[in-house]
Formats: structure tokens, sequence, C-alpha cells
């Protein structure tokens, strides 16, 4: 069971970036998939979570409105797309699967809810 987060980079504030989470090993389909985030000195943060239908999807409201998640089963990979992209969005960008297919809304955020990580993407916006 694999999980591989890519896609970061540096970009000026207001830009956009997407990120890719690659996954393996196990039916992708079945799980729910969720994007943390790490800044220096700052605990994990949950950003957004998918279901496994596509259908029910959560944000946080740093990010609402400005991030998109999307998964293609297909390929097995869920993507985070982040536009108007902040310096406050610096962090290194975690992808996790959840303990199961559907998010519970009080719940898609805590850490513990996930099983498996993937190593980290840093994401840097800066001018």
């Amino acid at each position: 069971v694999q999980l591989q987060a890519s896609g970061g980079g540096l970009v000026q504030p207001g830009g956009s970036l997407r990120l890719s989470c690659a996954a393996s090993g196990f039916r992708f389909a079945g799980y729910a998939v969720g994007w943390f985030r790490q800044a220096p000195g700052k605990g994990r943060e949950g950003v957004s979570c998918i279901s496994s239908s596509g259908g029910r999807n959560f944000y946080s409201a740093s990010v609402k409105g400005r991030f998109t998640v999307s998964r293609e089963d297909a390929e097995d990979t869920v993507y985070l797309q982040m536009n108007s992209l902040k310096p406050e969005d610096t962090a290194t960008y975690y992808c996790a699967r959840y303990l199961g297919s559907h998010p519970i809304a009080g719940l898609w955020a805590t850490p513990s809810q996930y099983d498996t990580w993937g190593q980290g993407t840093l994401v840097t916006v800066s001018s």
C-alpha cells in the first residue's frame, strides 16, 4: 500500500499549482483520500478530502473557493488544484488514505482517521 504525492514547487502569489497523489497496492476506488499540509513549526492541517465516489468533498475554510479536489480512478490518482495561492499556503502537502469510502463531516480533517500517508511535496508561495 503506497501513496506518492508530487507536483509541488515554487510559485508566485496569485499563481496556481496542481498536486497529484498516485496510489498503488490497494483498491483505490474504494477509499476516500485526504490532503493535509504542514508548515514549518506548525501542526498538520486538513486541507481537503474527496469521497470514493467523488461526490462528497470537504475543504478547510482557509482554502475553500481556491482549491479543488478531484480523482481519476482509472489512473489511481487524486488531484488538488490550487489557485490564487497565498504565502500562507506555503507548506509540505501530504495525501493520505481515509479509513473508509465516505468521510464524515466532523472527522475528515483528523489525521488519525487516515491509515496510509504519502511522503509529501513542498509548495512554496513567494515573490
